[in-house]
């Protein structure tokens, strides 16, 4: 038991919930944590792992004013926000468990205002318009990935080689991964949930978007999302030259910051020779950002593309997002440029109709979108797709509550009954059709990687659209899991009038069970006071036993006359 806690239990009590919460949240406790009053509250934000957690967040700042208060020093005007952390009692001075865990770390230089950096000229401009350009259509790609294949994460958050190789193979540069995972994950656009990556319901929308749109979500997220250290006062964030030194108890910034600096690089908020495009320094100084300048520099969008007879589709510039979000439906994009190239497949055009289109919704979009007509070839296969569309149907049997496999093609149901890549579906044959215990959807999938034409369908005989993998809710839906009222309100609950009996009461308890040497003060009846220094040995009833080291007698002391009672030794 630390002496040290009782005042801040103190300071933890006459707080706000509001005040509270801040604290836990800046202090990272968790919603389950097993405090059952402010001193279990305050000894566990005082103990040294709580606190080796903390102090690599403070800023170079907040670092330099908590070591000058260690040898009698003001924290000035950080010591309002010190004191929030639970590192400074309302004094000023610091709590002698963090005095002790900050010994031998390095002492911060003073902070010092470096000049922001010079305005790019307009090749570096040019230069960092074009990442950024390139930076949202990759992302834009990682996502559209994501969506069809989630991607498995490492236990720190990174996506593992394997994955990385796939991706590369795929267009996405496998050393841009990590970041630009990152950078999605900041936007809201990717969620990460059962250790895999996958696009969340808002990057629709963002898809679909055009590029400065685009950028503009991701360049005000990523401003938003930086560290406290690197944060200046108006909103925005300090010179990239100092980002480098603002957590330097943090022994993981510096390679932290080179990615946040490798992250601002590829969204073209600093240029490659380090100076600022024009459209970065309203977000540095914390207003909107400012679009013109760079969409000048953007590649222009066309909305239209040329179909072949070779199946394949060419866009004579960056195509619209949206409609090459669409287009990408139908058939697998082979290049990316300033000119695309797509590629229709029956495997591609098969897609289209899984996720909901029909024959005559692909004839109408690709004739709104070419500027040479539709070629025989594509309506072939179009039409050829889709009349294999739906030859297999997948339902669930009501009565038995199996799931039935139908299709007017005999030859279809003795192919799939003997195919062995479905034999852990244990297709069982029944009455021209095939069951399964598994479930409707796992056996539509199963046979779409098996490329069969299935479809679901409903109880109604309606034909059902279903996302192989459903974007999770975003992280504001599970804002409850991390609501910290309910431990606020039981730490309330144990809230006692008298606050000095509820600590001595602790005190008494933690000496027994370390069977350490007391200092006691007890009353005696003619109102005089008495000290005793017993080795503590047990307590029960309302009554403190121990061995008094003066007398060597064993005494039993009622709680109620110990007026205090100091640790002297374990």
């Amino acid at each position: 038991m630390s002496t040290h806690a009782r005042p801040l239990a103190d300071w933890l009590a006459a707080a706000s919930d509001d005040d509270l919460r801040r604290l836990f949240t800046a202090r990272r406790v968790r919603p389950d944590a097993a405090w059952q009053d402010f001193f279990d509250a305050a000894e566990a934000l005082l103990d040294p792992a709580s606190l080796a957690k903390v102090l690599p967040a403070l800023t170079a700042a907040e670092a330099r004013a908590l070591t000058d208060t260690t040898s009698g020093a003001s924290a000035g005007a950080l010591q309002e926000r010190l004191t929030a952390l639970a590192l400074l009692r309302p004094d000023g001075t610091p709590y002698p468990p963090v005095t002790a865990a900050i010994a031998g770390r390095p002492t911060p230089e003073p902070v010092t205002d470096r000049p922001v950096p010079p305005r790019s000229s307009d090749a570096a401009s040019a230069h960092a318009a074009e990442r950024a350009f390139t930076t949202v259509a990759v992302l834009a790609d990682l996502l559209l990935i994501a969506r069809e294949r989630p991607f498995a994460l490492l236990t720190g958050g990174g996506v593992n080689a394997g994955e990385k190789r796939q991706l590369t193979e795929a267009g996405v540069p496998g050393e841009l991964v990590d970041t630009l995972a990152s950078i999605a994950l900041q936007a809201g656009l990717a969620v990460s949930a059962d250790r895999r990556l996958r696009s969340s319901r808002s990057a629709e929308e963002w898809l679909r978007s055009s590029a400065v749109d685009r950028w503009s979500v991701l360049a005000r997220s990523f401003r938003d999302a930086l560290p406290r250290g690197i944060r200046s006062a108006d909103g925005g964030w300090i010179p990239p030259e100092s980002w480098l030194d603002a957590h330097p108890w943090d022994q993981g910034w510096p390679e932290r910051s080179e990615t946040l600096h490798d992250a601002a690089r590829l969204l073209g908020l600093i240029a490659e020779d380090g100076t600022e495009p024009e459209w970065a320094a309203a977000l540095r100084s914390g207003d909107a950002a400012e679009t013109d300048a760079l969409a000048r520099l953007l590649p222009a969008e066309v909305d239209r593309i040329f179909l072949q007879n070779d199946l394949t589709a060419i866009a004579p510039g960056p195509l619209e997002p949206a409609l090459d979000v669409r287009l990408r439906t139908i058939a697998a994009r082979e290049s990316a440029a300033q000119a695309s190239s797509y590629r229709f497949t029956a495997e591609s055009v098969a897609h289209a109709f899984a996720t909901g289109e029909t024959e005559q919704s692909i004839l109408d979009f690709l004739g709104t979108l070419s500027l040479t007509g539709i070629p025989q070839p594509l309506s072939y296969l179009i039409a050829q797709t889709a009349q294999r569309h739906g030859l297999v149907r997948v339902s669930t049997d009501e009565e038995t509550g199996r799931t039935r496999i139908e299709s007017t093609d005999g030859h279809l149901i003795d192919t799939m009954a003997v195919d062995q890549s479905l034999r852990p579906l244990a297709l069982t044959a029944h009455v021209g059709s095939l069951t399964t215990r598994v479930g409707r959807d796992t056996v539509y999938w199963a046979l779409t990687d098996a490329r069969y034409p299935a479809t679901l369908v409903g109880s109604d005989g309606a034909l059902l659209v279903r996302e192989r993998h459903p974007a999770p809710a975003s992280e504001a839906a599970h804002a409850d899991a991390s609501d910290l009222s309910p431990l606020i309100d039981r730490l309330r609950s144990h809230q006692g009038p008298d606050a000095d009996a509820a600590w001595l009461d602790r005190e008494l308890e933690a000496a027994v069970r370390t069977k350490s040497v007391l200092q006691v003060t007890v009353g005696m009846p003619d109102g005089s006071t008495r000290e005793l220094l017993l080795e503590a040995t047990g307590m029960g009833g309302g009554r403190l036993r121990g061995r008094d080291r003066a007398a060597d007698v064993e005494r039993t002391l009622p709680v109620s006359s110990i007026r205090a009672a100091t640790i002297v030794a374990p």
